[in-house]
């Protein structure tokens, strides 16, 4: 039989546009190892980063509102889909290297904590600095599989640590996945917010509306859309002015209504509570952190070991460890 690998390489070949990334030429793993006969160094990333703890985990993460009642908001696991389908969309049709952004797609919000962006600055202000986007990296070059790592592609990695502000070496595949991921939080934390009476549909700037559509698969399909017209055969990923212009504007609309908004924000002081008690509850007993975190405590150090335990956490554990940790046994409901 064939080698399947290789004939997927040889396809790559004869399929790309000039401006993707084939797999047969990656940078390379931080560990070398023999190819996988079955699938490209790309496929086999996705394949890592599905199996793995930390995406699992994604599932009872906030994305935006914390501890909402009902089934539909999205959790950042949801987020991550999302991404993934939009920026997967967009390579395809620019013939970029498809499995490449499917990978980083998949892994650019390993890193995040519980409480969605409420964690993160909480955990910055406890350990004196963090980015969620560095975590994912580290989760993935360091945490995951006992401290061994995913041991991902070079391409992927980089695609994972640059996806909010991008990288001197990008990939057209990398600008995907940053493109993408605005597109998706945008539109689905704005159908989050009307979901929970925070906006009505009519509330979105005229302009937003006008240009983009009035619901939330049909912005989609109009940004996309443009974006392909606008970036076939180029070097670069753009949008037409006046799309450009209303997502801009979408986006500043969405910082100011939502993001900052105090309804959908006001249990983020007792975020700082939860995760700064849990934290340094650690600190001063770093005999109870569970076994594997101890012996990476031996090699990183307590304080970066116990934001790393800490940051790995879902909503609902934090929660759970932080009532077990402080709240006597006889009041704690069951």
């Amino acid at each position: 039989m064939e080698n399947p690998r290789i004939k997927r390489e040889e396809l790559e070949r004869a399929m790309l546009s000039p401006y993707g990334v084939l797999s047969a030429e990656s940078k390379g793993r931080l560990r070398q190892e023999p190819p996988c006969g079955i699938r490209t160094c790309f496929q086999r990333d996705v394949d890592r980063i599905i199996h793995s703890k930390s995406f699992r985990r994604l599932k009872h993460k906030t994305q935006v509102f914390l501890q909402p009642e009902g089934d539909h908001y999205r959790t950042r696991m949801t987020h991550t889909l999302e991404v993934s389908r939009i920026a997967r969309t967009v390579a395809r049709a620019l013939m970029l290297n498809e499995d490449l952004t499917e990978a980083a797609a998949l892994g650019h919000d390993l890193g995040h904590t519980p409480f969605g962006h409420a964690g993160e600055r909480a955990l910055d202000k406890l350990f004196g600095s963090f980015k969620h986007y560095e975590q994912s990296l580290r989760i993935v070059d360091l945490l995951e599989k006992e401290g061994e790592g995913l041991n991902l592609t070079y391409e992927v990695r980089m695609a994972i640590l640059n996806h909010t502000k991008g990288g001197p070496d990008d990939t057209l595949e990398a600008k995907c996945v940053r493109l993408a991921d605005r597109i998706a939080y945008i539109n689905h934390d704005v159908d989050d917010a009307i979901r929970a009476g925070i906006l009505t549909p009519s509330d979105l700037p005229d302009n937003v509306r006008k240009t983009l559509g009035e619901t939330h698969s049909v912005r989609i399909n109009t940004i996309t859309q443009d974006l392909i017209k606008r970036s076939f055969g180029k070097n670069e990923l753009v949008m037409s002015p006046e799309i450009q212009a209303a997502v801009d504007e979408f986006h500043s609309f969405m910082f100011e209504r939502v993001y900052k908004n105090p309804q959908a924000k006001g249990e983020e002081e007792k975020v700082e509570g939860i995760l700064g008690g849990v934290y340094e509850y650690y600190i001063k007993n770093p005999d109870k952190l569970p076994s594997d975190y101890k012996k990476l405590s031996e090699r990183e150090g307590l304080e970066r070991t116990v934001c790393d335990y800490v940051a790995g956490m879902t909503d609902k554990y934090a929660i759970y460890k932080y009532s077990e940790i402080f709240v006597p046994t006889a009041w704690q409901v069951r």
